[in-house]
């Protein structure tokens, strides 16, 4: 298999990481739209799934959207907010975010590692719906999170 997919995946994994760890020490400014963003960035991938070299039938579509949403359960049930003492919502301190994080990664590595037989495109294409399919859900229900806390602040303000 090819070491460049491996670099790869530990570079984004180490950024998501290293951005997570840092947000339970910032507020989250705004609205909380910015959470929502990673679902757009995401986007374009999503056109692999067009490219005339996947052949690969509907219903693996399908168990692929399955997983990453099964995958994206760990990530919501540890991705929470708080309101501190200077009134700003920061991301809750939790470890098991992190572990919850790595295990994914390390499931999705065991994955490709079991589908090595798949053609390249093919199989990149699968990785990208599952990958949005966990991060869809977990971003928009950390969404919903934030603004339940934003609402409660409203209320307390007033």
């Amino acid at each position: 298999m090819d070491r460049s997919f491996y670099v790869f995946v530990i570079a984004i994994a180490a950024l998501v990481l290293w951005r997570r760890t840092r947000s339970f020490y910032r507020p989250i400014r705004g609205d909380g739209k910015r959470l929502l963003y990673p679902i757009l960035f995401m986007l374009p991938g999503l056109l692999l799934i067009f490219n005339s070299n996947v052949h690969a039938p509907f219903y693996e579509f399908l168990i692929a959207a399955a997983i990453g949403i099964i995958l994206s359960i760990p990530l919501i049930w540890t991705t929470n907010y708080e309101i501190r003492d200077d009134h700003l919502i920061y991301a809750k301190k939790n470890w098991g975010f992190i572990v919850a994080f790595l295990v994914v990664i390390a499931i999705r590595f065991e994955l490709h590692h079991y589908m090595s037989t798949i053609e390249p495109q093919t199989l990149a294409a699968l990785f990208m719906i599952l990958a949005f399919f966990y991060v869809i859900p977990w971003r928009v229900v950390s969404y919903i999170k934030f603004r339940r806390l934003v609402q409660l602040q409203t209320v307390r303000k007033v």
